[in-house]
């Protein structure tokens, strides 16, 4: 009788605001990420990695549903809106944990989950066994809240209820999920970790920095931060994937199981995204592309990969590494990728969708070449020769300018519309924190 080979682990980790070369392997040089840069060492460093937004909660739609997130109510601008509680993932939508937990996983997420709120929405209704973490968009790092002033609670839940816990919200994360790995060695059943931190996300605090905590006057902290404070939060972050690493090495499951490292967005104010131009919130590159790292010392080898991807890829990823499969009535739009790391097939060209602020902003990739929309401005980029899209070829080259523009037409009609009631929702005080005003809006005014 064949013995039927064990099921990886999965930890899924995953920044929030990250840039592109905020990391050591990817051209970081004022502060050291040696733990992250070890594991580019060991595993897949990705060179051409996008988000499917350049907003959180759209690309953390399209990552657990495999699906572009415009399918969906929830997912068609940012912040989600909240006022009468009534968006975010449905729960009967089939999703990554709830398929692996299909699939005989053990599955967890501690961290962030922004994906709407109880009762209606939750972790625990949308596939995972267990959950610790804030259910909106960002808390304060020492508060825990998502908000500033005694009005406003703690945004800090194990499973649906509420606690309280003292500390940098970084190590607490991390000292929750190496106490998952660790209980999680010897159990017979492989495990489905997503690993959800808020850093580097605003507000500006390091370890250390109560003192800041205890200033602030608004979560969006736009009066304060610098890169120094920026790369110790960074620094922060990379010591905590650093004891969550060492635990699955320490329990003896370090070799089978996947560890995924990306970021839901390109970077913000403080950060660094070179060689793209454009940050959180535009679908210049900058917005886009995030550092991506993948290590299955098992079964791949170390390298640098070319391939494009994009957040949805995951689900199908994953699942098919898992053995699984995606559900038949909710066919992903991500590709399963593995083929390729594996050598089994070649690099292929890709094509990408996304668009932003009511079509404000659209932009769709095809093999080397970018078609990208701001407000009344349009551009035709080559992005494998000029990554800081900066030489627009619409005119050199309007047969693929014209193909591009139509191909986004095309696609853009078989996803849900943004009517003006997307627009007309208020913000609560649990959610003020999810605000924030596009830097696009600035840089690319319209005409007259």
């Amino acid at each position: 009788m064949t013995a039927t080979p064990r099921q990886p682990n999965i930890l899924f980790i995953l920044a929030d605001d990250l840039g592109w070369a905020d990391l050591g392997v990817y051209g970081q040089r004022d502060y050291a990420t040696p733990h992250l840069d070890a594991l580019a060492d060991e595993g897949v460093r990705f060179t051409q990695a996008y988000a499917n937004s350049a907003v959180c909660s759209a690309t953390r739609l399209a990552l657990i549903t495999g699906r572009y997130q415009y399918r969906l109510r929830a997912g068609l601008e940012e912040p989600i809106p909240t006022a009468a509680r009534s968006i975010g993932l449905p729960p009967e939508h089939p999703t990554l944990p709830s398929l692996l937990r299909g699939a005989g996983y053990d599955t967890a997420l501690i961290g962030k989950w922004h994906l709407g709120r109880p009762p209606e929405f939750s972790p625990l209704k949308s596939g995972y066994d267990r959950f610790f973490g804030n259910l909106g968009g960002v808390v304060d790092y020492f508060t825990h809240k998502a908000g500033v002033g005694d009005h406003v609670p703690r945004d800090l839940f194990e499973g649906d209820v509420p606690v309280e816990r003292t500390g940098y919200y970084t190590q607490i994360l991390a000292d929750e999920a190496e106490k998952y790995v660790r209980g999680q060695a010897g159990s017979g059943k492989p495990f489905f970790l997503s690993l959800h931190f808020t850093a580097p996300h605003w507000p500006w605090e390091g370890p250390g920095d109560e003192a800041v905590s205890g200033e602030l006057k608004d979560l969006f902290h736009y009066d304060g931060g610098n890169l120094r404070t920026y790369g110790r939060i960074v620094a922060a972050l990379d010591e905590a994937v650093g004891q969550v690493l060492a635990a699955l090495d320490a329990t003896g499951q370090g070799d089978d199981t996947i560890v995924v490292f990306t970021s839901d967005n390109g970077g913000e104010r403080f950060s660094n995204t070179w060689p793209f131009t454009g940050q959180k919130t535009e679908l210049l590159e900058g917005g886009l592309r995030v550092p991506t790292l993948l290590r299955w010392r098992k079964r791949l080898a170390p390298q640098v990969q070319d391939q494009v991807t994009v957040s949805a890829d995951w689900l199908p990823t994953l699942l098919a590494a898992a053995g699984a499969a995606p559900h038949a009535d909710y066919p992903p739009d991500g590709e399963d990728i593995l083929p390729v790391l594996e050598g089994r097939a070649p690099v292929r060209p890709r094509t990408l969708y996304w668009r932003y602020k009511a079509q404000a902003q659209r932009a769709l990739r095809e093999g080397d070449w970018k078609y990208l929309k701001i407000n009344d401005n349009e551009f035709l980029f080559d992005v494998v020769n000029d990554p800081r899209e900066r030489a627009n070829r619409k005119d050199r080259e309007p047969e693929v300018f014209a193909r591009l523009r139509r191909r986004w037409e095309e696609i853009d009609a078989g996803f849900l519309p943004i009517t003006d009631e997307v627009f007309t929702h208020g913000i609560t005080p649990d959610v003020q924190a999810d605000r924030y005003v596009p830097h696009t809006a600035k840089r690319f005014k319209r005409p007259g």
